[in-house]
């Protein structure tokens, strides 16, 4: 139990001393290892992308790789074919090409064509050729320059469309590109891709392609000789969308590039770019197409923010840290009110015990002030009832200045009120004004008394010879601070009777100079004018708290 107790007090004093750092930094304790927890799940979640981004990058290159050698393969085998005739007639060709039942593994390609070497001097015999098998007049062009040793013009180009015509007749060895690859197909007798190309095909269009030649040799005097070239062409974009059939990119923008990437869209040949996209991370792979390298690049396609479980995380942490907040400030407000209570409840038990002294105090000078107005009212009263009216007055001063201090528990009370309560019997006469003024002071207990027995006994002589005594009469009551702690209340009558030069001394004016100025610790200036009577009181003004029993606890109540 004792251990108990000794941990509550030391949490409490935890609380006490830091009421606003221990709420702030369990805040951010939690907020931290909330986003300390964020920062692992995303780069959990980043390495995850990036192992799934990279298999999907190379089932993406093994679907680009096995479209060509399906196509390479397809090549080879019409090349070996072709080389056994001495010429190529367009209906063998054609049959040819039927008789490969191209499955579904050969999408992406425009076709199969075949172009044959043409020398200088076989330029008419090749257009009167093709003018008899062709499906179409065409002749070869662009004509040979001086400096190329010989032509190698599409031939024929199955299947036969309107599109694949266009490409007919045209040289394809006065292309850098094609010649290029069509020297190195010749070279290693093998497929061979072109670089970037528009293939003629697109007519006006700009569409990037490439093409894919096979050398087909024949036997000659020295040795083989070219015989010419059998190939496939191939739209770029409709090339990779086939070879995404095989792999889907899912979330994935997917680039096909004939050189570098680097080099900017110029070597761009393919993409599945659809508008804007974050990239976040980019891999970049190899493929070799019939020998030619091209560069895969697959981006992840992703918006910024982050992932879902991060933001659930986040949510939750930050809501767990706002609740564990409100929390603690709750236990440390709390706990200051608890400590603010006990305080309370000390200075009560020391006011209770201060007040009790206090009041015994104030009770034996109550009774003086009975006793000396006893004795100075027998003193001055002639009969019987004369005393006893004189005596109930100004008791009746006494009782109505106490009534207020006993709303207000003894404490302080304000000015105006004990004169509003002495002069409360002549405050609804019509024929005469009563005129107060003054800020807001308020005094202590004891002074409260004097100053209503003064105001009584100055009342009680105005209404019997003042300016209460006639209509007309004006008694004016104003009271300003004289200082920091000194109050001035001065009493003014005019508008009545003219006061008598050979009037005699009365126990009002006796109380008023002897008891009154006694209790105010100053003197009492008493005038009696012809125009009228004019008292100046000098009160003390003391601090409220000594006085008022419940002065803690409003502050307490306030502070909450």
């Amino acid at each position: 139990m004792q251990q108990a107790a000794e941990r509550r007090s030391r949490t409490k004093r935890w609380l006490l001393s830091y009421p606003r750092a221990l709420p702030v930094g369990i805040f951010a304790l939690v907020a931290a290892i909330t986003i300390l927890s964020v920062f692992a799940i995303e780069r959990g979640e980043t390495q995850r992308d990036a192992a799934q981004l990279s298999a999907r990058t190379t089932a993406i290159a093994a679907a680009l790789e096995r479209r060509a050698n399906a196509s390479s393969a397809y090549l080879r085998a019409g090349a070996a074919l072709l080389s056994t005739m001495d010429e190529v007639p367009a209906d063998d060709f054609r049959r040819f090409v039927s008789e490969l039942r191209l499955d579904a593994d050969y999408r992406g390609a425009e076709g199969i064509g075949w172009a044959r070497v043409v020398f200088p001097t076989q330029v008419e015999e090749f257009n009167a050729l093709v003018a008899e098998q062709g499906p179409g007049s065409y002749e070869l062009y662009p004509g040979l320059s001086g400096e190329q040793a010989f032509a190698v013009p599409v031939t024929f180009l199955q299947p036969d469309t309107e599109r694949n015509r266009r490409a007919l007749g045209f040289d394809m060895y006065s292309e850098p590109v094609r010649r290029a690859a069509m020297q190195e197909a010749e070279e290693y007798a093998r497929p061979v891709a072109s670089g970037k190309v528009v293939l003629q095909q697109e007519g006006n269009g700009e569409a990037p392609g490439f093409l894919i030649y096979m050398p087909v040799f024949e036997a000659g005097p020295g040795g083989r000789q070219l015989k010419g070239f059998i190939y496939s062409p191939f739209n770029a974009q409709d090339f990779l969308q086939s070879a995404l059939e095989l792999e889907d990119a899912g979330s994935y923008g997917v680039r096909l590039y004939a050189e570098d990437p680097d080099q900017g869209e110029e070597s761009l040949v393919a993409s599945t770019f659809d508008g804007e996209m974050s990239r976040l991370r980019n891999v970049r792979q190899t493929v070799v197409i019939a020998e030619h390298a091209f560069v895969l690049l697959v981006s992840e396609r992703r918006s910024p923010g982050l992932s879902g479980l991060s933001m659930v995380t986040l949510i939750f942490g930050l809501l767990v840290a706002t609740l564990l907040l409100l929390l603690v400030r709750m236990l440390t407000q709390q706990a200051k009110e608890d400590e603010s209570s006990l305080t309370w409840f000390e200075e009560q038990a020391s006011i209770r015990n201060s007040l009790t002294r206090e009041l015994n105090h104030r009770v034996k000078n109550t009774l003086a002030n009975v006793l000396s107005i006893i004795a100075l009212t027998r003193r001055r009263a002639e009969d019987v009832d004369e005393f006893a009216t004189s005596l109930d007055g100004r008791v009746r001063a006494l009782s109505a200045t106490h009534d207020l201090l006993t709303q207000s528990d003894w404490g302080s009370t304000p000015i105006r009120s004990v004169v509003d309560a002495e002069l409360l019997p002549y405050a609804h006469g019509g024929d005469h004004q009563l005129q107060l003024s003054g800020p807001d002071i308020e005094l202590a207990p004891n002074d409260a008394l004097s100053l209503g027995l003064a105001v009584h006994e100055l009342a009680t002589n105005a209404g019997k010879y003042g300016a209460l005594s006639q209509p007309g009469g004006t008694v004016s009551v104003d009271w300003v601070l004289a200082s920091e702690d000194l109050v001035r209340v001065e009493w003014l009558e005019r508008g009545g009777p003219p006061v008598a030069s050979n009037r005699t001394r009365g126990f009002g004016t006796d109380l008023i100079e002897r008891i009154v100025a006694h209790e105010l610790r100053h003197p009492v200036q008493l005038d009696f004018d012809k125009e009228g009577v004019r008292c100046v009181l000098m009160i003390p003004v003391r601090r409220p708290s000594e006085f008022a029993i419940r002065a803690g606890k409003a502050s307490f109540d306030a502070g909450r």
